[in-house]
């Protein structure tokens, strides 16, 4: 298999104030090609910071992370600004749209930024929005779309530029039951059919029961690494 993440001894502090908080502990952690994994853990327990990190959205104190082989530490700001829009896709729980823009233009977004030409973006775009169930509202801003229509949105955004992997942070933790099991659903499809790796943190036990991996952090640290078959 393919390694697309490697997380080798990565530590973060986050200094408030004079205390230092140690957010992760030496985390060691390798992901693979067309994995469906979640990393979860009680608050404080270091999922959301290593997702930042993975995501390159912040900076670890030490340690090394490769995505496809790169050592993020060594990547320049402009590098590390390619690679967020080339090579990773980001779900947030807050969906994080562009208000002004329509469904379409906010899943064309990061092919318009890479030079896409019109006609290939729509293709791409209007193909992915039937993929998730919203080719028809394709129009619509987002305060026009109900939350779990605004995160599919998102999803339809990270993955249309095909990164090396997708980065949900708590995709579900603003939906109601059924659309978190639709939202979950959509992404198991994308994940066997079109091969997009997707890598959770979460506490919905929802998304940990569907998760062919779970990966338990505690105190900054992999408490619990379990595959399973799916």
């Amino acid at each position: 298999m393919e390694t697309i993440i490697e997380l080798e001894g990565v530590t973060k502090v986050y200094r408030q104030g004079a205390v230092e908080v140690e957010a992760l502990r030496g985390l060691d952690l390798v992901c693979e090609k067309g994995e469906f994994t979640a990393v979860c853990g009680p608050s404080g327990s270091g999922k959301t910071t290593a997702l930042n990190l993975i995501g390159a959205l912040d900076r670890i104190s030490s340690g090394a992370i490769r995505l496809e082989g790169r050592d993020l530490t060594r990547l320049g700001r402009r590098e590390l600004s390619g690679l967020r829009r080339d090579r990773i896709g980001f779900v947030f729980q807050a969906y994080n749209l562009i208000p002004v823009l329509t469904a379409y233009e906010n899943a064309e977004m990061v092919l318009a930024l890479q030079g896409v030409q019109a006609a290939k973006r729509r293709d791409k775009v209007m193909g992915i929005l039937r993929d998730v169930g919203l080719a028809e509202l394709a129009d619509r801003r987002p305060d026009q779309l109900s939350g779990g229509q605004q995160q599919r949105v998102a999803i339809a955004r990270a993955i249309a530029a095909d990164p090396a992997v997708v980065l949900a942070d708590e995709p579900t933790a603003n939906v109601d039951s059924e659309t978190a099991d639709r939202l979950l659903g959509i992404m198991e499809k994308l994940n066997r059919e079109r091969g997009v790796t997707f890598l959770f943190s979460t506490h919905d036990p929802r998304v940990m029961e569907r998760a062919r991996r779970l990966v338990r952090l505690v105190d900054g640290r992999v408490a619990g690494d379990e595959r399973r078959q799916g």
